[in-house]
């Protein structure tokens, strides 16, 4: 057991953040230590896997509605998203064939379609 000013000398000691980051690792690796240990063993591994499924499903059945909710609703978004790059690329498309056709006919050129003027005589 340990008297009271050792525990008053501990208790400065681990106010310090040198001190508290030092036992904060230290509990860390241990604890991924004995997780290791445990998960090398193919019993506890299954142990493990079979209990996070056990719990997954819970929650999903659980759930079951708001995800329905959820999914359709991202669905749904996904949907007007794609409706809207095609639009906007229908757009640029269309914008690109008006370039091109304003850029085949030079300004200064007359085309077939416009009317000669009368020549005087």
């Amino acid at each position: 057991m340990m008297n009271g000013e050792t525990m008053e000398a501990l208790g400065h000691v681990m106010n310090r953040p040198a001190a508290q980051a030092a036992a904060i690792g230290g509990a860390t690796a241990q604890g991924v230590v004995a997780a290791r240990t445990l998960l090398l063993n193919p019993l506890t591994l299954l142990a493990v896997g079979a209990a996070g499924g056990v719990v997954a499903g819970f929650l999903l059945y659980r759930y079951r509605k708001e995800i329905a909710l959820s999914v359709s609703r991202v669905c749904g978004m996904g949907k007007d998203f794609v409706l809207q790059q095609k639009e906007s690329l229908a757009d640029l498309i269309e914008e690109t064939r008006e370039r091109e056709s304003e850029a085949a006919v030079p300004t200064g050129e007359t085309s077939d379609t416009e009317v000669p003027p009368k020549a005087a005589g």
